[in-house]
């Protein structure tokens, strides 16, 4: 079936014949004799489109379209087409004010008047996907699937819910992999600018150069290679919220123009003279230490308290190991769906290990040990997961090395040092060297693997190299075999 239709007319043989047509083009078709019985039937049922004749009895076709487009029931949304005898262009323009989607005149040529249904319904169709899809993102991103029942998340849920219904800057701050983006989300969509929209700025993707222009846009021919005009993401944020993320990349010369736009809730474009105004709601956040950032003067102090009006900080699930299990379950039902397997649950000896580990790549990490060990069952319980970044003996930590114990902070930079080159070393492995999809997999930027790669000598190439030799040595045996 292409759709449901409602065809409103007081000649009978024109219903007929309508009706008639449109059924052999696939549509089923209702019909209504006068505009009361038509607003009768709307109560009962959603029709993809209406057909409506503008003059008839009672009520004409011009009085149901006022009265449909004044109204709180679904018909308000649905596309009328009005139809009348004696058009002009005066009837025609009055008829679209009113909110009617076309206008035609009789007699009707029946390829218009197909051309025009088919149009109508698929932007109901359209309309209702777009309003699924976003009550979709507000169902995702709702308090209550930001997943924890430890007492400091429950705090933060606590927060969230308090200054989503504010226009507060919200400074989020904690590790990789440990949600300040769906934190993020979830104050935009449970806040009263949920229907405008949510624009994300990853302030480590782009050089000093290209931020700027991301974020505040430019004129053409502010620079070399601008051939046209570029509207900035602070502006397409508009009446909605702009997510900075991982702010404390940003470089001295842009830190200094963001907190312009904060003072003044005002953005010039690169190149430009023009002060243009934009109502946006700020959330920022960092892995990073800004207060030290600001020590070390690599932050602003003033665009720190700029930003930091309402701080979260968001623990490691490290800190938090009592939510593993319920986290745990979470991606095991996602996964489970996404996959198209009925696995029913995480083996005890297996959830046991997954309580202890420590997450140096936080709930993400967690995330993609259930995803994987869910690809591998066979069955319908989880009776292996690997946890990647598990010390020799099954150690939650690296191990420290040196009889010596130095300062904490020296210590701790030594072991996520060793984890780090560890880590990318088996995503490399894992994807036989390539940065694309080890990157993906690892939820980093690609630009930021890359750097980290060159900072622990590593390269893609000894990767590619590795898995040939592995194969070859496994095709050797197989022949010796």
């Amino acid at each position: 079936m292409k759709g449901s239709l409602l065809i409103v007319d007081d000649e009978p043989d024109i219903l007929l014949v309508m009706s008639a047509n449109l059924r052999k083009e696939g549509y089923e078709v209702d019909t209504a004799a006068d505009g009361l019985e038509a607003l009768r039937k709307l109560e009962g049922r959603e029709y993809d489109a209406v057909i409506v004749d503008h003059q008839m009895p009672q009520l004409t076709g011009m009085e149901l379209l006022s009265r449909l487009r004044n109204s709180q029931s679904a018909g308000a949304e649905i596309p009328i087409i009005v139809v009348t005898a004696y058009g002009t262009i005066e009837m025609a323009v009055k008829a679209m004010k009113d909110g009617a989607y076309s206008y035609l005149t009789k007699p009707l040529s029946f390829g218009d008047l197909s051309l025009q249904v088919k149009n109508a319904v698929e932007r109901r169709w359209l309309a209702r996907e777009v309003e699924s899809l976003r009550h979709e993102v507000e169902e995702k991103y709702r308090f209550g699937n930001i997943l924890g029942t430890h007492t400091r998340m429950r705090e933060i849920f606590q927060l969230i819910r308090t200054v989503a219904e504010t226009d507060a800057t919200v400074l989020i701050q904690g590790e990789s992999g440990t949600g300040k983006e769906l934190i993020a989300r979830a104050i935009h969509y449970n806040s009263r600018r949920r229907e405008r929209p949510f624009v994300v700025v990853s302030c480590s993707a782009l050089p000093e150069t290209l931020l700027e222009s991301e974020l505040f846009g430019h004129e053409k021919g502010a620079f070399t290679g601008a051939i046209r005009q570029r509207i900035g993401r602070f502006e397409l944020a508009d009446g909605g919220t702009i997510f900075l993320d991982e702010i404390g990349e940003m470089s001295m010369p842009v830190q200094l123009k963001l907190l312009r736009v904060l003072q003044e809730r005002e953005v010039e474009r690169v190149g430009g003279n023009l002060t243009i105004k934009t109502d946006v709601r700020v959330i920022a956040a960092s892995n990073k230490d800004l207060q030290r950032a600001m020590r070390d003067k690599l932050f602003r102090e003033d665009l720190f308290y700029r930003l930091n009006v309402v701080p979260i900080k968001i623990p490691p699930l490290r800190e938090r190991l009592d939510d593993v299990p319920l986290l745990a379950a979470h991606f095991l039902k996602k996964y489970s769906e996404k996959n198209g397997k009925k696995i029913l649950s995480i083996a005890p000896d297996v959830l046991a290990a997954l309580c202890r580990y420590a997450y140096p790549g936080n709930v993400r990490e967690l995330e993609n040990i259930i995803e994987r060990a869910v690809i591998m069952e066979k069955g319908e319980m989880i009776r292996q997961a690997v946890l990647p970044h598990a010390g020799a003996g099954g150690a939650d930590f690296p191990a420290l090395s040196g009889d010596v114990l130095q300062p904490f902070r020296k210590m701790k930079d030594e072991v996520v040092e060793r984890f780090e080159r560890e880590y990318l070393s088996r995503v490399l492995r894992l994807f036989g060297g390539s940065l694309s999809k080890a990157s993906q997999y690892a939820g980093m930027n690609i630009k930021n693997f890359h750097e980290k790669m060159a900072r622990y000598g590593l390269k893609k190439e000894d990767f590619k190299q590795a898995v040939s030799k592995e194969k070859g040595e496994g095709a050797r045996k197989t022949r010796k075999s």
